[in-house]
């Protein structure tokens, strides 16, 4: 029997910090410490040498290390497609009907307030209960479950 591995999830951006602060946020996560002798990323990059300034790369952890590790890398081109792969954000685990939607429509506010934007409301079909897509910063899509 092989045993249990922790994951780290990657999105390609633009903006790795910016993104990854909007995740902390979101989620309750933590921007992890910079390196010693930095009092703050900002300063560490602007330590580096010029041809490699501007963050290349962000990230954020549960701080309970129970989830996931999120990592943020910056990449040339920008988002043209959907994901293959996206987040659901379980902010209605357990409830139904007009609770779930109240649930999910004030998480909706709470992150749009960080930048996101809110995309299809998908109604309970008997079968699915409700979600709300959203879409981060950069525009990767994620669910409101």
């Amino acid at each position: 029997m092989s045993s249990i591995k922790k994951v780290q999830i990657t999105f390609d951006c633009e903006e790795p910090l910016l993104v990854a602060r909007f995740w902390a946020e979101a989620l309750g996560y933590v921007i992890p410490e910079p390196p010693e002798g930095f009092a703050s990323w900002e300063e560490f990059d602007g330590a580096r040498p010029a041809d490699f300034r501007g963050p290349a790369w962000g990230a954020c952890a549960d701080p309970t290390g129970e989830g996931p590790r999120l990592y943020f890398q910056r990449v040339p081109e920008g988002k043209v497609v959907k994901n293959r792969v996206h987040l659901d954000v379980r902010a209605g685990t357990g409830l139904v009907g007009e609770e779930r939607l109240a649930a999910l429509e004030a998480e909706a506010v709470r992150l749009i307030a960080l930048g996101a934007v809110r995309g299809q409301l998908l109604l309970a079909d008997g079968v699915n209960e409700s979600c709300q897509n959203m879409q981060d910063l950069e525009g990767n899509e994620f669910c409101l479950d």
